[in-house]
């Protein structure tokens, strides 16, 4: 009732008996919806933003939602407002790291390549995007292992992979008879495994490059582990 009260708290003009209200002078009282929007958008990427610096400070189980509340500067009733749990950020963080990587293969798509060319291409993006970041790329991904998202979530990785491959068939520069999925998620599998073994080195320095193991797996995948000669 209070709110109603403030929000038509405007001049009252008597009519015969009947109230009006002038309705000009309670059109700014509400903001439009697109403002609206935009100011929740807003407090949504602060508060983001604001849990993708501490979980890189200091983990994500060492980071509450106090922590996040109060670096993006709101209360902590507002953090519900956006993320239920603590664990949508990751789904949060996934979904934004599928989009930047799809960004980042359109940027760098070399149209008229072949298969082997774009799936270096593709594993050299990935090694670029986990290296920009890698104390968050640890954060992250050792909370999303944790919390079970690599059985749950959608193998995107595995499709991209898959679909590359299969135009190599088609066009004879990979083996006809190739399973394009099993490849796909063999693909991913071993992308995962460096990425794993990647992040838990103690340091940048112990780590060396993703992209040149990467670049390496796939080396060994595309040129197969026999002895040439004894096929």
């Amino acid at each position: 009732m209070v709110s109603l009260i403030l929000r038509w708290s405007a001049p009252i003009t008597l009519i015969k008996g009947r109230r009006r209200i002038d309705m000009d002078s309670t059109a700014s009282v509400a903001p439009p919806a697109g403002r609206r929007e935009r100011n929740k958008q807003r407090v949504k990427e602060r508060l983001y933003t604001a849990a993708l610096e501490l979980f890189s400070e200091k983990g994500y189980d060492q980071t509450s939602i106090d922590d996040i509340a109060e670096r993006a500067d709101v209360a902590r009733g507002t953090f519900f407002n956006y993320f239920p749990r603590k664990e949508d950020l990751i789904g949060a963080w996934s979904e934004r790291r599928r989009a930047k990587l799809m960004t980042h293969l359109a940027e760098t798509r070399s149209y008229g390549a072949g298969a082997v060319a774009q799936l270096k291409q593709c594993v050299s993006v990935l090694g670029r995007i986990n290296e920009e970041e890698r104390d968050l790329t640890v954060a992250m991904l050792t909370a999303w292992v944790k919390a079970g998202r690599p059985i749950q979530e959608d193998p995107y990785m595995a499709d991209i992979f898959s679909e590359i491959v299969e135009t190599g068939c088609h066009t004879g520069e990979l083996a006809e008879n190739l399973s394009s999925d099993l490849v796909g998620n063999v693909l991913r599998d071993l992308y995962l495994g460096a990425l794993y073994r990647w992040c838990y080195q103690r340091s940048s320095a112990d780590a060396g490059s993703l992209n040149d193991e990467l670049q390496e797996v796939l080396g060994h995948l595309l040129g197969g582990i026999t002895d040439s000669s004894r096929r």
